[in-house]
C-alpha cells in the first residue's frame, strides 16, 4: 500500500514538471506571436525611401523623401501615388511644410511598366484639379514617378482615355511624358524660335530643414555652353528670387571641364571650397550643381576638382537627401 502510493506521488511530481517545462518553453502570449509574426512580414517586404515632388509654402514643386513599398516599380509608383493623393490613406507621411497636387477621391484604375513606360489611368476625379495647379500635378507626377529607378516616361489615362490635354486650360500634351516637360517653369525668351531650356536645382529651408527646388528656365538657344550657363546661373547672386537660394560663391570660376559617358568633372578655383585648410565644399553647393548637372546632361556622377586636384563626388544614384 506505502509503496503505491510513493509510486503514485512520484508520478503526479514527474507529471508536474513535465507540464512546468512545457509552459516555459511554448509561449502561450497570442500578443507574443502576432508581434514576431508582424517583424517577420516587415522584413520581407521593407519600406525604402523614394524621391517625391510636392508643393512647398512657396508654391514651388519641390524635391522630398517619401517611405514606400520597394517590392517592386509597381507597388513603389502605387504608393506614391497615394501620398501624393489630397486626403489619401498616406496623406501623414507628408512631410511638414510640404502639400500635395493630386485631387481627393483619385483612383488608380490600373498601373501597368512596359518598356521603362508607365502608364496610369486614373479615375476621372483627376479632372477636378484647378487651372491653378494642372501644370504643376503633371510637373509633380512626372518627376516623382520618374525618379523610380525602371522608369523613364509616364502615359496618362482618364477613365482609359488618354490624357491629350490640361483638363482646364486645354493645353496640348505630349503621349508619353517625361523631364524634358520641366517644372516651376520660367521663360526668357525674346522669340519663339530655337528655344532651349535647363532645369537649375535651388536651395529651401523650412524650419531648419534643407531641401531643394528644381526650376526649369526657357531661353533662346544662342549656342551657349549649358554647363557654364548652369554654373554662372548659380553664382550670379546667394538669393536668385522667392526665397530660392544658391551657396555658391559669386567669385567661383569654373576653369574647364571634361565630360565622358555618365561622369562629368568639373574644375574649379579654390574659392569653391569652405574651407582651405580641409578641403571641404559645402554640401548645398555639390547638390545644387550635382542635381541641376545630372538631370540636364542625363549622368550620373560629378567629380569636383580644385585647381586639377580632386575633392569630392557627388553621385545621383547614392544621393541622400535630408
Amino acid at each position: 500500500m506505502l509503496k503505491k502510493m510513493l509510486l503514485r506521488k512520484i508520478a503526479v511530481a514527474t507529471s508536474l514538471v513535465l507540464i512546468m517545462l512545457m509552459l516555459y518553453f511554448i509561449p502561450t502570449n497570442k500578443e507574443e506571436i502576432d508581434l514576431n509574426k508582424n517583424q517577420q512580414l516587415e522584413y520581407i517586404y521593407p519600406n525604402d525611401l523614394e524621391v517625391i515632388y510636392l508643393l512647398d509654402n512657396n508654391n514651388y514643386l519641390s524635391r522630398a523623401k517619401a517611405s514606400v513599398n520597394n517590392q517592386d516599380e509597381i507597388t513603389k509608383a502605387t504608393d506614391l501615388i497615394e501620398i501624393l493623393t489630397e486626403n489619401g490613406k498616406k496623406t501623414s507621411t507628408i512631410p511638414n511644410g510640404f502639400k500635395t497636387v493630386l485631387p481627393k477621391n483619385t483612383k488608380v484604375l490600373d498601373l501597368t511598366l512596359k518598356d521603362k513606360i508607365l502608364t496610369i489611368n486614373f479615375s476621372k476625379e483627376f479632372n477636378n484639379v484647378t487651372i491653378d495647379y494642372e501644370e504643376k500635378l503633371i510637373e509633380s507626377l512626372i518627376y516623382t514617378l520618374t525618379s523610380i529607378e525602371g522608369v523613364d516616361k509616364i502615359k496618362i489615362l482618364i477613365e482609359d482615355k488618354p490624357l491629350t490635354e490640361l483638363p482646364n486650360s486645354k493645353i496640348k500634351l505630349p503621349e508619353y511624358l517625361d523631364k524634358h516637360y520641366g517644372i516651376n517653369k520660367q521663360y526668357e525668351l525674346t522669340s519663339l524660335e530655337d528655344i532651349d531650356s535647363y532645369t537649375i536645382y535651388y536651395v529651401l529651408n523650412y524650419n531648419d530643414e534643407v531641401y531643394y527646388t528644381p526650376v526649369t528656365k526657357y531661353i533662346n538657344n544662342q549656342n551657349q555652353d549649358k554647363v557654364k550657363i548652369i554654373i554662372n546661373e548659380l553664382a550670379t547672386s546667394l538669393v536668385y528670387e522667392s526665397n530660392l537660394m544658391s551657396y555658391l560663391d559669386t567669385n567661383v570660376k569654373l576653369l574647364d571641364y571634361e565630360l565622358t559617358d555618365n561622369v562629368i568633372k568639373l574644375n574649379f578655383n579654390d574659392l569653391i571650397l569652405s574651407d582651405i585648410t580641409n578641403n571641404l565644399i559645402l554640401e548645398e553647393v555639390m547638390y545644387t550643381i550635382g542635381l541641376s548637372l545630372c538631370e540636364d546632361l542625363d549622368i550620373e556622377e560629378v567629380i569636383f576638382l580644385v585647381n586639377n586636384r580632386e575633392i569630392s563626388t557627388f553621385s545621383y544614384k547614392s544621393l541622400d537627401l535630408k
